[in-house]
């Protein structure tokens, strides 16, 4: 036999053998699989393993299209209101009980020609006063000398007779000698009678307005109410009307002066 025929007859043998060998490998290749869980039983094409999750995505993203999330209800805002009170610079008209200014037009403040005969009244009674002290240190014997020291003492006794003067007559009666013979009367801002403490201040506003050199006087002729200093350091003023009687209390009449006996 040539070499050429034992060539064809060694493929021919093979080819006759081959499909036995090849049917055991691909039966082994299939029990592995179905081993190892990679090929179904019914199936010899091993499937893919993400198939199943990226099926079980897409019908949760088709239920949550379906139904969709409910959106929570908006919250309703409450109106809220705020106040600001805006308090002018410097302006206290405000406050009715502050009011530095006459707060009734039925006890208007008196004309300065009332209030300055009634400072010259009382100028006269206080210079008669102390005239009558000079007479009696005289009487007792005292000397009266004129020198640096003596006028000092002098002018000392002056202011004090002054400031007595006007302390007790303001405290104790309402109103001086030339108050109540011109029928002048000291009431509150709101037209009362003054209370006590009040009257103490208008008699500290007195001495104050003379050791000044009575520039306290003085100021009522450019003050936009004619105050002078004791009128507006005690709140009160001097009216030439009838005081107003309080609210709430029993009318009672004012108090008599001698212009009104």
């Amino acid at each position: 036999m040539s070499a050429v025929a034992r060539a064809t007859a060694t493929i021919a043998s093979g080819e006759a053998e081959e499909p036995e060998w090849r049917a055991e490998v691909a039966r082994r290749l299939q029990q592995y699989r179905a081993r190892r869980g990679h090929l179904r039983q019914d199936n010899s094409q091993s499937g893919l393993p993400f198939r199943p999750a990226r099926l079980a995505e897409a019908q949760t993203l088709d239920e949550i299209r379906e139904h969709p999330r409910p959106r929570p209800a908006p919250r309703q805002r409450r109106n809220e209101r705020v106040d600001i009170l805006i308090q002018p610079e410097l302006d206290f008209s405000s406050a009715a009980d502050d009011r530095a200014r006459p707060q009734t037009a039925l006890v208007p403040v008196a004309s300065l020609a009332q209030r300055r005969w009634a400072c010259i009244f009382d100028l006269i009674f206080l210079g008669l006063t102390c005239a009558g002290f000079l007479g009696l240190f005289r009487s007792l014997g005292g000397q009266i000398t004129v020198d640096k020291t003596t006028a000092v003492i002098y002018l000392a006794i002056v202011f004090l007779f002054y400031g007595l003067y006007f302390s007790l007559f303001v405290t104790l009666a309402g109103a001086t000698p030339g108050l109540q013979l011109r029928g002048l009367s000291i009431v509150r801002l709101d037209g009362t009678l003054p209370d006590t403490r009040q009257l103490l201040w208008r008699s500290f506003g007195y001495l104050l307005s003379a050791a000044t050199l009575a520039l306290g006087f003085v100021w009522a002729l450019w003050d936009e109410d004619h105050f002078t200093w004791q009128d507006r350091i005690s709140q009160t003023y001097i009216t030439a009307a009838e005081p107003l009687p309080e609210t709430g209390a029993i009318a009672v009449p004012a108090r008599h002066t001698f212009a009104h006996k």
